[in-house]
This record gives structure tokens, sequence and C-alpha cells, in this order.
């Protein structure tokens, strides 16, 4: 996706957060205008021409210059009512994953799969970013599903890892779901724009995944589910 069309959200972004912090009233409107730096900024429309002199504006600078690139990590545990078993295939199947994971467009396996490691095609989308990488899945059977980006223009790295091991031995039918993603992103644009979005979605992943489950298996009448246990960093 080019600079210009994220931009062009940003502005959008911007016109929004602008007019909570400046109420529009009949006196004037919200118009964008180019300060003497180079950067888009925000400031009430009037019939006097576009200056940058004593006029309150809402500067893009902190969005548009470049900062630090960071890797992020989460990590979350819990008890669910279903087998390792039953949750391993859930994860491996990677083809099915448009069907269910927050903000994932398409996904098909292009090599490999049928029980074994492969390689997949993954599509993401949250507004505006819309991108294809693909993901080298490799399996330890009922205990370990781990997929790592390899090739896309979205994320310098991207990994996340999922264990399986038994539930509590009072409930046979359940198991300890450990899930651990890292992630960073390639460009500052779209770390900055896409960033809030793909927090959300990894937040979101594991109760995905449940919900699946219960689709798949039925839901756990047993209500043995623990609430997560969460670090981001």
């Amino acid at each position: 996706m080019s600079n210009q069309r994220i931009v062009r959200t940003l502005l959008n972004v911007l016109d929004i957060h602008s007019s909570q912090s400046f109420p529009r009233s009949s006196k004037g409107r919200l118009a964008r205008c180019i300060c003497p730096s180079g950067f888009p900024m925000l400031r009430r429309a009037t019939s006097a021409p576009c200056t940058s002199t004593n006029v309150p504006s809402r500067s893009f600078v902190n969005l548009a210059l470049p900062v630090a690139r960071r890797r992020t990590e989460y990590a979350e545990s819990r008890t669910l009512g279903y087998t390792a078993e039953q949750m391993f295939d859930v994860v491996s199947n990677v083809e099915q994953y448009h069907k269910f994971v927050p903000w994932c467009k398409s996904s098909r396996v292009i090599e490999g799969g049928e029980g074994g490691d492969l390689r997949a095609e993954l599509e993401i989308g949250f507004p505006p970013v819309l991108e294809r990488y693909i993901s080298r899945v490799t399996l330890v059977p009922n205990h370990q599903v781990r997929a790592s980006c390899t090739d896309g223009s979205l994320f310098r790295h991207l990994e996340t890892t999922w264990r399986f091991e038994p539930g509590p031995k009072d409930a046979q039918k359940s198991c300890k779901v450990h899930f651990h993603v890292s992630f960073e992103f390639k460009s500052t644009l779209h770390s900055r724009l896409a960033g809030l979005f793909f927090d959300e979605a990894v937040k979101q992943t594991v109760g995905a995944f449940e919900a699946r489950a219960a689709v798949l298996y039925g839901r756990d009448k047993r209500h043995l589910a623990t609430p997560p246990r969460c670090t981001y960093t």
C-alpha cells in the first residue's frame, strides 16, 4: 500500500480526533493546511488565507516523524474445557483461520500440510492496511504449534507459539493453553497506523480459538475455562 494512501487515512483519523479537541461551530470548520515545515496541520477555516501564525492547530508531526521501532511481546495462559488434542487440531488447521481469526481475511496452505510442517499465505486487514505474508508453521503433534513470518512487507518480525499441556487431573477433557507472540513492523507508518488494531487482534486471539473449539466440539458446559493470565511488553 502506498504511503500516500496511509497519509490520507491518517488525516481522516486526525479529522475525527480534532473534532473532539476543536468543537465545530457555525463560525468555521476544520480544514487541512500545510505549515512551513511541510507537515499537514489542522486548523479552523476562516475567510483569511491559511497561515500558521497564532492559529490553534493540531500538528501531524507526532504521527509522521520517524520513531524508534520496537519489538512487542504478548503472552497469555488459560485452562480450557477441551483436550490438548482438540486445541492442537484447531490451531494447526491454518487453512481455516480466515473463518474465525480476528482480521484474517484469507488463509491457504501453499506447501506441506496433512499433519506435517507447512507454509501458508495469510492476508490480514485492519483499516486501511491489507497485507499478505508467508508463514512457516512447525508442528509437534498435540503439544506445540509455532509459526514465523518469512516473507512480507508488513512485518520485520512475527512469531507465534502455542503450547498445550494436560489440564487438572480431576478434569480429563481439559488442557492448559500457553500462547506467545512477538512482532515488529517494518514501516514506521504501519507501526503507527496498524499497531493499535494489531494489538487488539492479538489480545482477542486465544478467545477466538476457544470460540472455534466450541463450534467444532460443543461449548464447555463445565465452565473449566480460567481467567487468562496475560503479560504484555
